[in-house]
């Protein structure tokens, strides 16, 4: 499967990066991205640094992928969209929304489970008498496994693991990530699963187990430019670029290359 991916990658970031190599300075321009909750942080950042370089500014509003993916069917004026997997980019590709010929993965994710900071515990075990411990009287925090991505990875992991029937029934379906790891931090629930980019980025939080790669669908993050904004395909091969993808990883996300 990651084979795929990084046919994909290879194939549409040199179709972008030729695309964006012939456009002439985009100074004064502006771009309006949708992006995953989970790419909060990293895309702050690394869209500061596009906007030093190009002098386009970017304005971005981060969401649950499946919001942002309704927006945009809907015919909300996107110039780029990031998402937090595949699924959400195939429905808006089915539907006319999304060019595949301008979208390609820019990063990827692993998934953790998450305490509160000051919690006592140590390393949990993925078993179901260790949950139910650990959770007391508590709930798990996730995203929404209907539209979530991280919820939907959550629910893959747990089943593949025999642990879904024991904690289907205790969980708090979360928004979108964010959320989820805000209710850890907080304290209001014992235990969240999340993405280990979103971990590394709440300092209330500590990470108690992580998921095998293998346990769940990859974790990808696909990249599309949209519309007649010649920025945004700029935009788009600047993700997959060398000083984007140092941000990305800084920020705990997995290298595009994993796996090929």
């Amino acid at each position: 499967m990651w084979r795929r991916f990084g046919l994909r990658f290879l194939s549409f970031s040199l179709t972008l990066l030729l695309v964006a190599s012939a456009r002439p300075a985009l100074a004064g321009e502006k771009l309006l991205v949708f992006a995953a909750s989970s790419m909060t942080n990293a895309l702050t950042a690394i869209g500061e640094r596009f906007t030093e370089e190009t002098g386009v500014a970017v304005e971005f509003s981060f969401s649950a992928t499946s919001k942002a993916a309704r927006h945009i069917e809907a015919g909300a004026p996107v110039d780029v969209f990031v998402s937090a997997d595949l699924a959400w980019m195939d429905v808006l590709q089915e539907s006319g929304a999304v060019d595949k010929a301008r979208t390609l993965v820019v990063a990827g994710n692993t998934l953790v489970m998450v305490a509160p900071a000051e919690d006592s515990g140590g390393t949990l075990l993925l078993t179901a008498d260790a949950l139910a411990a650990r959770l007391g009287e508590g709930r798990l925090a996730v995203g929404d496994p209907s539209h979530v991505p991280v919820g939907r990875y959550a629910k893959e992991a747990l089943s593949r693991l025999g642990l879904w029937d024991a904690v289907s029934g205790r969980l708090v379906p979360a928004a979108n990530a964010r959320v989820a790891l805000a209710l850890v931090g907080r304290g209001e629930a014992p235990l969240g699963i999340v993405y280990r980019s979103d971990a590394a980025a709440e300092p209330g939080v500590k990470i108690v187990a992580a998921f095998a790669d293998a346990s769940h669908t990859p974790i990808v993050y696909p990249a599309a430019a949209l519309g007649g904004n010649p920025a945004a395909d700029r935009f788009v091969a600047f993700l997959a670029g060398d000083e984007a993808q140092a941000l990305f990883a800084k920020a705990g996300f997995a290298s595009v290359a994993k796996g090929f």
